[in-house]
């Protein structure tokens, strides 16, 4: 996960498990916060925004289920069930009320930090920017378009990928070899075609370049922010 650090929230009455989930999360790299209910933990989301929420079905007063299908539209995070060994049926119901995954209780640690991953990777994928503006020009990755001073360019498939990782790493120095194994292409004339080709599409000067820039002996990279 690169450097950075996921928030996770731990919900669960049982003060052994809450104990034993958050230490071995914080051992793995995570900054975790506990809650030993679904009230607290409905108190802690209203002041911080966690990145995944593990939340136990069963416990007193509002149970898990009734927590997820309360908030899980107004806060968009993903949720993990702590579930009793061999009730399928709140399984399919925290699926159907919106949570992301369950794990049966006894549970290994380890699995339990495969699927976080899993998830944030996933949520971090899903959160990439696909359309971004920036002065008088606006890219749109889901329709392959570019749109600049009311003129409408089209970008192949080998364009979109470069701009893909570019928009989503904005400040990044990508040298020729990096690009050349976005898009499988070893030859660092064509990847400088490219790169012209792109230019024109952005750019009000595309021989004097403000956004998509060279770093000589580096590479490129692309100043939007």
């Amino acid at each position: 996960m690169d450097k950075f650090i996921a928030h996770i929230l731990v919900v669960d009455d049982d003060d052994r498990i809450r104990f034993l989930v958050k230490q071995y999360l914080r051992e793995n790299s995570f900054l975790v916060t506990t809650a030993n209910s679904a009230e607290d933990a409905a108190e802690k989301i209203a002041i911080i925004k966690f990145d995944l929420i593990v939340l136990d079905i069963m416990m007193p007063g509002k149970n898990g289920l009734e927590f997820t299908q309360e908030h899980k539209e107004k806060i968009n995070t993903p949720i993990i069930l702590l579930t009793a060994k061999g009730e399928a049926i709140e399984r399919v119901e925290g699926l159907e009320v919106g949570a992301d995954d369950y794990l049966p209780k006894p549970f290994e640690p380890k699995e339990l930090i495969l699927r976080i991953k899993n998830i944030l990777d996933k949520t971090k994928k899903n959160n990439q920017k696909r359309i971004i503006k920036f002065d008088n020009v606006k890219i749109d990755l889901n329709k392959l378009l570019i749109f600049k001073d009311n003129k409408e360019f089209k970008i192949n498939n080998t364009e979109k990928i470069i701009l893909e990782k570019m928009i989503n790493d904005p400040g990044k120095t990508f040298s020729r070899e990096a690009i050349g194994k976005l898009i499988d292409l070893e030859k660092e004339r064509s990847i400088d075609v490219i790169i012209t080709r792109l230019r024109k599409k952005i750019e009000i000067d595309s021989k004097n370049p403000k956004y998509l820039q060279t770093l000589r002996g580096a590479g490129y990279v692309l100043w939007i922010e």
